[in-house]
């Protein structure tokens, strides 16, 4: 595995310190995946935006944890799945939801799991998705806008999700009580 830096503000480069300000102001601290990030402060930022973009969507809240949830486990993230249940937990997603999220287990709200049906095709088809998969998916009361919005939801995960798998990212100590490990699961 290639040995990457966990990165302070005094040791990544000059345009990744505001970047680090950001984290720091959102989270209390520089989470471990943006010190790795910080090495490259186009990647950090990039991270930032798209994360800051995905949060104003027409998804709720809870979509909005479903899909990243649901990405994560489908990319096997060691680092993610604990990071975003600690998230998801912080905005009172209901433990049940998370617990089959982490599972990749169905849901017991239709509409949530279609949503999550829909994500794991947009991730494992790359985005070719049928028209009938669409048409299931605006059939349970989402938009064409909310197709969108899960691949926007994609393109952030895929940047975290990629980068934790190179990088080896150490868990945060405040997540590491959510840890996760990916089990077996058939191709749903």
């Amino acid at each position: 595995m290639t040995n990457f830096t966990l990165h302070t503000k005094e040791t990544a480069p000059a345009e990744s310190g505001p970047l680090f300000d950001n984290s720091l102001q959102n989270f209390g601290m520089i989470p471990n995946l943006h010190a790795v990030m910080g090495e490259s402060p186009q990647h950090l930022e990039a991270y930032q935006k798209l994360h800051e973009l995905f949060q104003q969507t027409s998804l709720s809240v809870v979509e909005q944890n479903v899909v990243w949830l649901t990405i994560n486990v489908e990319h096997n993230c060691h680092y993610c799945v604990p990071a975003h249940t600690a998230i998801a937990h912080m905005q009172k997603v209901d433990g049940t939801t998370i617990e089959a999220l982490r599972t990749a287990s169905p849901l017991a709200d239709e509409k949530l799991e279609t949503l999550r049906q829909f994500t794991l095709k947009a991730v494992r088809q790359r985005g070719q998705v049928a028209d009938n998969d669409v048409d299931a998916f605006l059939d349970a009361g989402y938009t064409r806008r909310q197709v969108l919005d899960v691949i926007l939801g994609v393109a952030q995960k895929v940047m975290s999700n990629y980068v934790n798998h190179l990088a080896d990212t150490p868990v945060d100590a405040p997540f590491q009580k959510f840890d996760w490990t990916p089990t077996a699961v058939a191709a749903e």
